[in-house]
């Protein structure tokens, strides 16, 4: 139907609409598709008519459309299903389960069979799950409001849900003007012309002299005659005007913003408990782009990537995309946008901590989420553990190179007033921290872990005070900070140097925003006279200029998912205000309630779950559902909180650190974060930490020792934490009276120390996941960024996905060992399968790459390289046919549509998938590419090839910067083709290199190898190793079956997993792990991919905690004798 023709139907729509034919409206709306009229869908489902409802439905969306349609259908007729039970009309019921439910167990057999057992119930709610199901009224009205959230998110109502802004009776205003037309060509038209129908062209009978002015305005066609006036429609009516377009001259700088509203909607699977909040699956939701095919909850819409062209999308097609085919994920994407309840926020206070001077900004760290860092009026930082309540470090200011300080500097230095901090930040992968002190001075730590502190880089940033700064990466990661002295100014992380400076504000700039929409970098600067002003990184001035909220000290935040701009202020008068943005049109889209007036003090505030604001505001802690104005939730955190206190979630947001009168921090939790640091606890006495019983810390929390005599240690393995127990309690009673020796043995501690031995299934948390299709090995394995689904690909070109869904068990449904998962397919049934070259399949070497939000997966097995929608599992594209073929691939971190590809031929192929062109060829190889790892703190590209060999290439003009060969002692054979893997330590400096012959960590840059481990000949070569998501640990499988956990740090081994304890005992079967894959966010989580087609999940118990303890590092013995370690425990040069 042509865009007129539609048009049309609309004002059609509007004309019956007016003249009140209700019944004839929904019919159009339901048979033209075009307009969903969400109050008329409330009323039926109000009012229960459940045939009605399906029927209207039926006009726009099938059961087994997409998932969101699966599951608004499935919530309807689960509805309709417990009303008839709930009325105890068991044969309504069982007609409603046979003729409407029974579609659904196809997809969910274990569902359906749950449902059905309700009709053995005397009560429904006798089920656990339905326990809470009360009348029926508000059962349909907690569906209505889920059904609605569906309703929104689903793609195959995009642009259906706002009726166009028209004027009132615009079709009767189109036909007046075309009477109007008609009576101006009459021969002879009469003054007041005499219409009497619309079926036949109008003409005036008979002459009538002089022609009569065309009566243009006046209402030629009255309204149609009908009992009862129908007055005009108001704003609530069922058909809304749409809002404005957006202004252009704004919008262009920015990534323009989808017109649709992105609610909080759970699409996930199906299930029995009622639609409460509580009951509602917690999705990742990902950042919303124009282009409806490349976002992951709207994956079913792919017209725009079918392609009529070589890598071709038609050129018309090209226009209209967006910069990046794959979506981009913005900076501290956490999990994101689901339906959360303010049960999720983190409310009981569970620990205070003493700071000694008053606190001024809090940043927890992004990836080991109970670490805390701290920044004082006195000019104090110290980095927390939150597990044992530990100060693990500690720095006072002081300035490092006084004598390169300026004159000024050096003045105020010499004041009385000591330097405060202002604002603490760590950079995205937690590797530095920045601190901004009142006296021009800012500093960068790097963070090893512990109590490892080291001076990074001081800069002289400004003159005055520095007020802020954030970390932001145009091109390579960068500091930005604000001044006194009216500057924003962008440094190189890395070196120091001073990359922009900004200038434009008329006051001193109170706060900087970095952010970035698809692939344009900018930044929100905010001023103490309430200015807001954008920039590029381009030294071309502020691209625009806004006024905030009473023209307020303001800060600004995006929601984790990048889509929604908030702000948070405080004028000279006191009023504050906390405001949502639009924010390509600088106007404020929704204001808050509740800030109190006259405030002591700029407020401070947060954001999380891209669902819930807070703010420190009259000695309270305040919460906002980010939906709603009103505020929704306040605590005092037990009392003792100042007037504005400073506060800050974690990025999960299951911890908030909130700051008190009495210079401290308390920490509130929900159940989660509860969870959280109560298995901390049991991690506190880890006994690497503990010297000797003489030099004990004593934790505040943690008073279980993991005691676990299963995993295969000696009694005086845990004498140091008994010491310690003992040490913390002041009662060396108990040691000298129930075990005697210990106290004896706790001295030679570091001449007993052995390495874990785990050989039974009852020593550690083991899963091997469930498959019901063919079993092929396992050659590529990896979790989803996410970390709630598995992601393997077998010899035989097929992909397999497993989901881990929410339960009791698993309230967050990311993957664990302790419960199962599904193995997913879409409802058609496809499979995700590669194309296959004509040579064996035996010599294919599979590889794959995930896209940073988990929407798309690149992946190849000998053939072409193909693009697949993880969502519907089809091929978006294909591309690079062999010869040669495809060996690796890897995304570029800043830019998805760069491919890093590792060929057959030894090369490496810098593509870009936009524009479908090889960018420039890398060779430098001898045999094919067997790795690949960028590094944006040092702007390289590692790969690594079957001829041992590491190249290290720069990513700004792709030149060779070095490259050295893995030493291999003649001794040691290694395959002509062994695979060599490289992955960065999450510092983006140091590099693992993998081969089956050794382990190795290098200085990248140079290619300087740290460190060597070599493993003994029993255990076989090396399958594969990865670091842990904290870079920790590092996870290196052998073929003997045994997997082993390194100490990254000191490639000591510290435990060892034998086959016994996952695999089922088989003499007849050799299986071994293939791959390991570890958890992006568990850092003793690793999952293991086996020759025969299996997938294991790995975790240790939780009684332990971890895996194993570290041996010392002054003993320079390795394991025992007994031991049978995997590997030498003695690095090498």
């Amino acid at each position: 139907m042509s865009s007129l023709s539609r048009e049309l139907v609309f004002l059609i729509l509007q004309f019956l609409d007016e003249e009140k034919f209700k019944e004839t409206v929904h019919k159009l709306e339901q048979e033209s598709g075009f307009f969903f009229n969400m109050r008329y869908f409330e009323e039926t489902v109000t009012n229960g008519e459940w045939d009605d409802v399906e029927k209207y439905l039926s006009g726009f969306t099938k059961v087994d459309d997409n998932r969101y349609s699966m599951k608004i259908f499935f919530e309807i007729r689960k509805q309709k299903y417990l009303e008839a039970l709930d009325k105890r009309d068991r044969a309504k019921a069982v007609e409603i389960l046979v003729k409407d439910l029974k579609v659904f167990s196809a997809f969910n057999e274990e569902l359906f069979k749950e449902i059905t057992q309700l009709l053995t119930l005397e009560n429904f709610r006798d089920n656990e799950q339905l326990s809470k199901y009360g009348d029926t009224k508000s059962a349909r009205g907690i569906m209505l409001a889920e059904l609605k959230k569906l309703i929104e998110a689903n793609p195959l109502f995009r642009d259906k849900l706002q009726f166009p802004s028209l004027k009132n009776s615009r079709l009767r205003t189109l036909i007046n003007q075309s009477l109007n037309w008609q009576h101006q060509l009459c021969k002879n038209p009469k003054a007041n012309p005499d219409i009497k129908t619309l079926f036949v062209d109008h003409t005036c009978g008979q002459p009538n002299g002089a022609r009569a002015p065309s009566p243009v305005t006046n209402p030629l066609m009255g309204a149609v005659p009908k009992a009862g006036g129908f007055p005009p429609l108001s704003a609530h009516g069922p058909f809304q005007p749409a809002p404005a377009p957006l202004p252009t001259s704004l919008a262009g700088w920015m990534a323009n913003p989808s017109p649709v509203p992105h609610p909080s909607a759970s699409a996930g699977p199906m299930g029995l408990a009622t639609a409460n909040n509580a009951a509602i699956l917690k999705r990742p939701r990902t950042p919303p782009t124009n282009n409806p095919a490349m976002d992951y909850q709207t994956a079913d819409s792919e017209h725009v990537l079918k392609r009529p062209r070589p890598f071709g999308i038609s050129d018309e097609q090209v226009n209209n995309l967006p910069v990046n085919i794959l979506p981009v994920a913005y900076t501290g994407q956490s999990h994101g946008q689901s339906s959360y309840s303010s049960d999720d926020l983190p409310k009981t206070v569970v620990m205070s901590l003493p700071q000694g001077s008053t606190v001024r900004s809090m940043d927890f760290h992004p990836v080991q989420q109970i670490l805390l860092l701290v920044g004082t009026n006195m000019g104090d930082i110290m980095v927390w553990d939150l597990g044992s309540r530990e100060r693990l470090a500690i720095k006072n200011f002081k300035v490092w190179e006084l004598a390169s300080c300026s004159i000024a500097l050096q003045s105020s230095l010499a004041n009385d007033y000591p330097a405060s901090v202002n604002r603490v930040m760590w950079s995205p992968d937690g590797t530095l921290f920045g601190v901004a002190y009142s006296k021009h001075i800012v500093h960068l730590y790097s963070y090893h872990n512990g109590d490892d502190l080291r001076n990074h880089l001081e800069i002289e940033a400004h003159v005055g005070s520095v007020n802020d700064l954030a970390f932001s990466y145009p091109n390579k990661l960068c500091v930005v900070t604000c001044g006194e002295d009216r500057f924003i100014k962008v440094w190189d992380a890395n070196t120091g140097s001073k990359q922009y400076t900004f200038e434009g504000h008329e006051a001193p700039v109170y706060s900087v925003c970095p952010h970035h929409k698809e692939n344009i970098q900018f930044i929100f600067s905010t001023a103490t006279d309430g200015k807001i002003k954008a920039w590029l990184y381009d030294n071309m001035g502020s691209r625009v200029d806004y006024d905030a909220p009473g023209h307020s000290s303001t800060t600004m935040a995006y929601s984790a998912d990048g889509t929604r701009l908030f702000s948070c202020g405080t004028n000279k008068e006191g009023d504050s205000y906390i405001v949502e943005w639009n924010e390509s049109e600088g106007a404020v889209k929704r204001t808050y309630h509740g800030l109190g007036k006259r405030s002591v003090g700029v407020v401070q505030f947060d954001t999380t779950k891209n669902r819930f604001l807070a703010a420190g505001d009259e000695f309270l802690v305040k919460f906002w559902d980010m939906d709603n104005v009103n505020l929704l939730m306040t605590t005092d955190a037990e009392g003792g909180l100042p007037a504005s206190p400073c506060i800050r979630f974690n990025k999960e947001g299951i911890l908030l650190a909130v700051s008190t009168n009495e210079n401290g921090i308390k920490i509130l939790a929900n159940q989660e974060g509860i969870r959280l640091l109560r298995t901390m606890e049991n991690r506190s006495f880890d006994a690497s930490r503990v010297a000797s019983a003489a030099v004990v810390k004593a934790p505040a929390i943690g008073t279980f020792p993991p005691a676990n005599p299963a995993v295969g240690t000696s009694i005086g393995d845990r004498a140091a934490p008994v010491a310690a127990m003992v040490g913390m309690n002041s009662d060396n009673r108990s040691l000298v009276d129930v075990k005697p020796r210990i106290a004896d043995e706790s001295g030679e501690k570091s001449r007993i120390w052995k390495l874990t031995e785990i050989n039974e299934q009852s020593q550690c948390r083991s899963l091997r996941l469930p498959d019901n299709l063919t079993a092929m090995r396992v050659s590529r394995l990896m979790y989803t960024n996410s970390g709630l689904a598995i992601l393997a690909l077998a010899s035989n070109a097929v992909h397999k996905l497993w989901k881990w869904q929410r339960n009791d068990r698993n309230i967050t449904t990311k993957a664990t060992a302790s419960v199962a998962p599904q193995l997913w397919q879409p409802s058609s049934g496809i499979l995700m399968t590669n194309e296959i070259s004509d040579t064996n399949p035996e010599d294919a070497v599979p590889c794959f790459a995930l896209s940073k939000n988990d929407s798309y997966v690149m992946s190849a097995s000998g053939g072409k390289v193909s693009l697949f929608n993880m969502m519907t599992f089809k091929t978006m594209t294909t591309f690079m046919p062999p010869p040669p073929a495809a060996t690796f691939l890897a995304f570029h971190p800043q830019d998805n549509n760069i491919i890093a590809i590792g060929m057959e031929d030894s090369s490496i192929q810098i593509y870009n998938v936009r524009v479908d062109e090889v960018k420039t060829k890398l060779k430098g190889h001898q045999k094919r590419v067997t790795g690949l790892a960028f590094s944006p703190v040092l702007n390289v590209l590692v790969s690594s090839g079957a001829d041992s060999q590491l190249c290290v290439w720069n990513t700004d003009g792709w030149e060779k910067q070095a490259s050295k060969f893995l030493q291999i002692s003649p001794g040691q054979a290694a395959a002509p083709l062994a695979d060599t893997r490289v992955q960065f330590h999450h510092d983006q400096i140091h590099l693992l290199a993998v081969h089956e012959t050794q382990i190795a960590i290098f200085e990248a840059s140079k290619l300087e190898c740290l460190r060597q481990w070599v493993p003994r000949e029993a255990s076989g070569s090396i399958t594969h190793a990865t670091y842990s998501c904290d870079s920790q640990s590092i996870f290196v499988s052998f073929e003997d079956g045994s997997v082993g956990v390194l100490t990254a740090s000191t490639l000591r081994s510290r435990c060892r997993i034998n086959p016994t304890a996952y695999l089922p005992p088989n003499p007849s079967l050799r299986v071994y792990p293939l791959v390991v894959a570890a958890h992006p966010s568990e850092p003793n989580q690793f999952a293991l991919g086996l020759t025969d087609g299996g997938v294991c999940v790995l975790e240790p118990l939780e009684s332990e905690g971890k895996w194993g303890t570290s041996p010392p590092l002054e003993n320079g013995a390795g394991p025992s004798s007994t031991s049978g370690a995997a590997g030498s425990d003695q690095p090498q040069r």
